[in-house]
């Protein structure tokens, strides 16, 4: 006991006093980032195509007699493929870098989606009428990647280990409990005006949404995390925690899926995957910082930087978005589940 407790102490100081090379465990730190947010621009991008594979599939057989017809092609097969591949970069990706990081980098599936989309019309543009169709597209665009490099740039370098003892030291924490107090006292009044005064505005709906998600990505890191460990060598599935986790983690999952459809069902796809991102994003990375200390000893510049690049990644996926019911023809045909921006998460 005595040691796990010491162990636990030298884990909570940021930077660890024990180091013996600063410099090495800094470059260990970013190598660790960069291999988290590569590993998530690759999991959403993959995930994007995916989706659009099977959403082609469906614009393509939204005559046929038969409802399951794509069930029966190799483009929707392949797409479920490549779903499952991206989200499995995306989970993997919580085990490497810090929750504060992964989580707004999504802004990768509304860029590539975008892409896709305009790739996809097939309608033939004179180059000056393009230009100006698509320049809220193009200037998204820009100021999403702009944003992007600046959250990988200047993301959190907090690092620990992801074992069963640091995962309940974090639970047990007094911020945490606070934060998970306030958050339950919002999501229940926000559920009560939701069903009981039928207040459907958007934006109750998907804070609902961003609410549950803070805890799906918390509760994704925590299992990814001790997943990674063990395979390493370091056995954590003998900790009751990691199942406590991983069935928090299927059960928001699939509220948020639920609240997610019911949404589709009022309002336009492209307006919950702006206000969706936004809401989301925020919400996760302030569960983040609070459950997993992200930004603890950080100075003031690195989160001023990182800040800003959540700014301008938002900035740029609203007017991606806000372009996109005109852009691409096709959208009023395909249903939620092929919403090609709402599929890691």
């Amino acid at each position: 006991m005595d040691g796990a407790h010491g162990t636990a102490l030298q884990l909570q100081q940021l930077p660890p006093a024990s180091s013996a090379d600063p410099v090495s465990e800094a470059s260990f730190s970013y190598k660790e980032n960069l291999i988290g947010a590569l590993l998530a621009i690759f999991g959403h991008l993959v995930v994007s195509i995916a989706l659009n594979l099977q959403k082609y599939c469906h614009i393509r057989l939204a005559g046929s007699k038969d409802p399951r017809a794509y069930f029966k092609t190799k483009t929707w097969w392949l797409g479920l493929f490549l779903m499952l591949l991206g989200e499995l970069g995306v989970f993997a990706s919580y085990a490497f870098a810090p929750l504060s990081l992964i989580v707004p980098l999504s802004a990768v599936s509304v860029i590539a989606s975008a892409i896709i989309g305009i790739i996809f019309i097939k309608e033939k543009w004179k180059p000056k009428d393009f230009l100006r169709r698509y320049i809220l597209s193009f200037v998204g665009c820009g100021l999403a990647i702009v944003g992007t490099y600046l959250l990988v740039t200047f993301a959190p370098n907090s690092h620990e280990k992801m074992t069963g003892e640091n995962i309940i030291r974090h639970l047990v924490s007094w911020p945490f409990l606070l934060y998970m107090l306030v958050e339950i006292i919002l999501f229940c009044l926000l559920l009560y005006f939701y069903k009981e005064r039928n207040a459907n505005n958007i934006v109750v709906i998907l804070l609902l949404v961003a609410l549950l998600g803070s805890m799906t990505v918390v509760t994704v890191k925590a299992v990814a995390g001790m997943l990674v460990l063990s395979i390493q060598g370091n056995l954590q599935l003998d900790y009751p925690i990691f199942y406590v986790m991983f069935v928090c983690m299927v059960a928001t999952a699939i509220y948020q899926a639920a609240f997610l459809g019911q949404a589709s069902q009022m309002y336009d796809s492209s307006l919950i995957a702006s206000v969706g991102y936004i809401l989301s994003t925020t919400v996760a990375i302030t569960a983040g910082a609070i459950f997993y200390l992200d930004f603890l000893g950080e100075d003031v510049l690195h989160v001023c930087m990182f800040a800003l690049g959540c700014l301008i990644a938002f900035l740029g996926v609203f007017l991606i978005t806000r372009n996109r019911k005109k852009a691409i023809p096709f959208e009023p045909y395909i249903s939620m589940d092929a919403m090609p921006d709402e599929g890691a998460g």
